[in-house]
């Protein structure tokens, strides 16, 4: 095309970003199209909403960067990340047959599949049959099976959101082997669909006609088709290079490359990656993610319930921050919050704060549920935020221990990514707690960085991934940890956050299923 800039359009569940960088990976235009509301609840514990949404939300924030002055002919490539998980139904036509389930839904299937022969035996032997059960429950292609028979019928077309909106963009059914994140049948260790033997097939009863093609990250996945040119404005035939889900994008973007480097994501889920070249399981049966970089792996622990537990808490007990917020006191409810917990002394006065909201699949597995202990009288709601902050800490600690004993190679440094990281105490506590350097990427779009990192290969602005990474990534604010403070925290850490959750265990297991009237309590690691 001739251009040299890079479009990255970031689809997340409460908006679609229109992001374009330059070769030196400096942001030069945004816009943002909000999804509202961000998902609709049939029932409790659904969450859906109509796939056409999502892209009338990426065309939207298209034409207004055009508006902006931002010149579509300028542009060399275009990128899609967004978010994981999320599965679209489409007919022989290409038209959306139900709303889309997304990342967040609740609901599980009654009734799946059986799965036989000697992988029946071998889970047998293992003790894993629960384990494979609760994998078909929560499997949406399974709830459609079994619940909408007619639909998963005229399915010919089984699509994550970024296969559904590549196909928007090229025409072709399509993705990026980076997107494959959830439950389908796809193989973790060699990156492809699941050989024809696999007990995925069984377990999933998904066609494998219906599953796109993939392209490795910085390949290319097609053009713009001249029917999505005239919905966007973008020039038709523009190339459309894969990139990857927004957590492998965002681990790219904050330039790990290798696991001596961690990836903290303070988003809706909190996350700890690192980039590995081998395929490790960082939990036993958890599989590594695709990573953004062609061939490897992102060895991933995550709370499911991240800074989710931040709007929580100031919905639930930051009214007068809120009112102060909204009544124009040039600060934000959370910036307030940050205001008052700043006041408390590391460690809270001795108050620790398990922030396992949500349950999850092997650690913390199905029972989890959150806690807190050490309640004294002289506690109040500062005291309480501040605990969550660092529980939240606390759990990336205890995530990237685990990697690091699969790894074997010892973490120097974290880039911390997603709106968590925009916070200085935020930033602080957590050096603090890793007894490591906290650094903030150069920009706040850590994803959409990493999809344009790889927009700017497969358009052949930069020579190779190493190069690209070198050339646009860069760290912004540095957080060094505090003595005292490390060694508050690290007794903290040791004597009582990590024994909580294996004493609370037992006791999570005779308490009622945990049930959520929006989202039915949220779902597994994915």
């Amino acid at each position: 095309m001739g251009g040299e800039l890079i479009l990255s359009l970031d689809a997340g569940t409460q908006s679609v970003r229109a992001l374009v960088f330059d070769p030196r990976g400096n942001l030069r235009y945004r816009a943002r199209a909000p999804i509202d509301p961000p998902y609709h609840s049939p029932q409790p514990g659904w969450a859906e909403q109509e796939p056409d949404t999502y892209w009338e939300a990426l065309a939207r924030a298209c034409r207004l960067l055009w508006e902006q002055g931002a010149r579509p002919q300028s542009l060399a490539a275009v990128a899609l990340t967004g978010q994981r998980a999320t599965v679209v139904n489409l007919d022989r036509q290409g038209r959306p047959l139900r709303p889309a389930i997304l990342w967040l839904d609740g609901r599980r299937a009654e009734r799946f599949p059986r799965v036989g022969g000697r992988w029946a035996l071998l889970f047998a032997l293992a003790g894993l049959r629960g384990t494979l059960a609760y994998l078909q429950a929560e499997a949406e292609a399974n709830w459609l099976w079994a619940n909408q028979p007619d639909v998963w019928e005229r399915t010919a077309h089984y699509l994550l959101l970024s296969g559904y909106l590549t196909y928007r963009l090229t025409g072709r059914y399509v993705d990026s082997v980076g997107c494959q994140v959830g439950y389908i049948p796809f193989d973790y260790r060699r990156l492809t669909w699941s050989a024809p033997t696999d007990w995925k097939w069984q377990a999933i009863p998904v066609r494998r006609e219906t599953l796109p093609d993939l392209t490795p990250p910085g390949g290319q996945l097609g053009e713009v088709t001249e029917l999505a040119a005239r919905a966007t404005g973008l020039p038709r035939a523009l190339p459309v290079v894969a990139a990857a889900a927004d957590k492998a994008c965002e681990v790219l973007g904050a330039g790990c490359l290798d696991p001596s480097l961690a990836c903290i994501g303070y988003g809706t889920t909190a996350t700890i990656n690192v980039t590995s070249p081998r395929y490790l399981e960082p939990i036993r049966l958890i599989p590594p993610y695709p990573s953004a970089v062609p061939g490897a792996y992102n060895l991933e622990f995550q709370v499911y319930r991240g800074f989710w537990l931040v709007s929580w808490f100031r919905d639930q007990f930051g009214r007068a921050e809120t009112a102060a917020a909204e009544a124009g006191q040039g600060s934000s409810a959370e910036a307030l919050l940050d205001r008052l917990a700043g006041q408390v002394a590391p460690g809270s006065q001795g108050l620790v704060l398990q922030p396992y909201w949500s349950p999850g699949l092997r650690y913390p597995g199905p029972e989890a549920r959150g806690a807190v202990v050490g309640f004294a009288s002289f506690h109040n709601r500062a005291h309480f935020y501040r605990a969550l902050l660092e529980g939240l800490a606390y759990a990336m600690r205890e995530g990237k221990e685990r990697i690091e004993r699969r790894t074997g190679v010892s973490v120097r440094e974290l880039r911390v990514c997603g709106g968590g990281s925009q916070s200085d105490l935020v930033m602080q506590i957590t050096a603090d707690v890793f007894d490591l350097p906290a650094c903030r990427p150069h920009v706040a779009e850590a994803s959409g960085l990493g999809a344009a990192v790889l927009g700017a290969v497969g358009a052949g602005l930069h020579r190779d991934l190493p190069t690209a990474v070198q050339e646009m990534t860069r760290t912004g604010g540095r957080w060094e940890p505090r003595r005292e403070a490390v060694a508050v925290y690290d007794h903290l850490y040791r004597r009582v956050y990590r024994r909580l959750y294996p004493r609370l265990r037992p006791l999570y297991r005779n308490l009622p299923p945990a049930t959520d009237g929006a989202t039915g309590g949220g779902r597994p690691v994915r």
